[in-house]
């Protein structure tokens, strides 16, 4: 039986927020003249290139912020959008800050805090992260980043990094995602996990396979699914 954590530990985008739809739907408002969709799933298409650049030293050590917008520096010849200014673009840029949470999140996590530590564990900057959670109110009783560790998941040092953090041992922690080849690297270091179910991460039109894998992990519909195996 798997044991009870202490410390749950969340991944942020596309776990506890929806950050395609959320990019789509300001996209859209801006009249830009680009589909929103797209343009989301293409700025998110260069988040794990851009990361790699950290991780093998080609860059020193950048924030998600800054990646963000080199990503989209390049991105806005690509769909021919010229016409914007400096401020709008670090508007457009900051709406990593501003992603919707899922419906469950803000009640399922709230749920869990009664009876858990929990922490955010995310590839996002600390000011990023700090601003969602002030403006979807989601309850974190600490706010943990790849900034913190200097290290980009899923680099050891990040799951370690919170068992650290706690004065915990890995099997303490429970990592809860809704990407697998993030819990796996958790598991790797000890970590429990929880898989959350998120089929349209990328949008309704591109359905994401959120069926059950082997491997000692919950599986989960929603957040508030998960307060409810864990009892709280």
């Amino acid at each position: 039986m798997m044991e009870r954590p202490r410390i749950l530990a969340f991944d942020i985008f596309g776990t506890v927020v929806d950050w395609h739809g959320s990019i789509a739907r300001e996209v859209d408002a801006m009249k830009l003249g680009v589909g929103g969709a797209e343009f989301a799933l293409a700025w998110r298409a260069g988040y794990q290139p851009a990361m790699q650049r950290v991780r093998s030293a080609e860059l020193g050590w950048t924030r998600i912020d800054e990646l963000h917008r080199m990503i989209l520096d390049d991105l806005l010849p690509r769909f021919e959008i010229t016409h914007l200014d400096e401020t709008q673009k670090r508007h457009l840029n900051r709406v990593w800050h501003r992603l919707d949470p899922w419906p469950d999140a803000v009640e399922g996590i709230t749920r869990l805090k009664s009876r858990h530590v929990v922490c955010t564990l995310s590839n996002g900057n600390i000011g990023l992260l700090t601003d969602m959670a002030k403006r979807a109110g989601l309850p974190w009783d600490c706010i943990l980043s790849a900034e913190v560790f200097r290290a980009y998941k899923p680099d050891p040092a990040t799951y370690l990094g919170v068992a650290g953090t706690f004065d915990a041992a890995p099997q303490e922690v429970m990592l809860v995602a809704a990407h697998h080849d993030d819990l796996a690297a958790a598991r790797g270091c000890g970590l429990l996990t929880a898989y959350i179910e998120r089929p349209h991460e990328f949008g309704a039109a591109r359905p994401k396979d959120v069926s059950p894998r082997a491997g000692n992990t919950l599986h989960c519909a929603s957040l508030v699914a998960l307060a409810e195996k864990l009892g709280c």
